[in-house]
């Protein structure tokens, strides 16, 4: 049982918060735990950007992606359009219009 001296307890208290918060304790378990969600989302932002972007054609402006529309549409595939890609800002086709902005 703790002393009832209140400077005693101090010091008990400061050794359990010097105990608690050492290196590899729970002291830093708030920063690893931000460490690993910065992490989480730059991995979903890089599969993000793979799944929008880096996997498709990208096209240096609008009337290059308008006219690969157009040669599409020679071959017999309709419904494509265009729009501006928010990672490389260049023009990329869809069949989603909806998706389209």
């Amino acid at each position: 049982m703790g002393s009832r001296k209140r400077s005693a307890r101090e010091r008990e208290v400061a050794r359990f918060k010097a105990e608690l918060f050492d290196a590899g304790s729970l002291g830093d378990a708030f920063a690893r735990e931000a460490g690993r969600e910065q992490d989480l989302a730059e991995r979903r932002d890089a599969a993000r950007r793979d799944r929008a972007c880096a996997s498709k054609n990208r096209y240096a402006s609008r009337a290059e992606a308008e006219d690969a529309i157009a040669s599409c549409a020679e071959y017999g595939r309709r419904g494509l359009v265009c729009y501006r890609c928010p990672y490389c800002h260049g023009w990329h086709l869809t069949s989603h219009p909806t998706a389209a902005s």
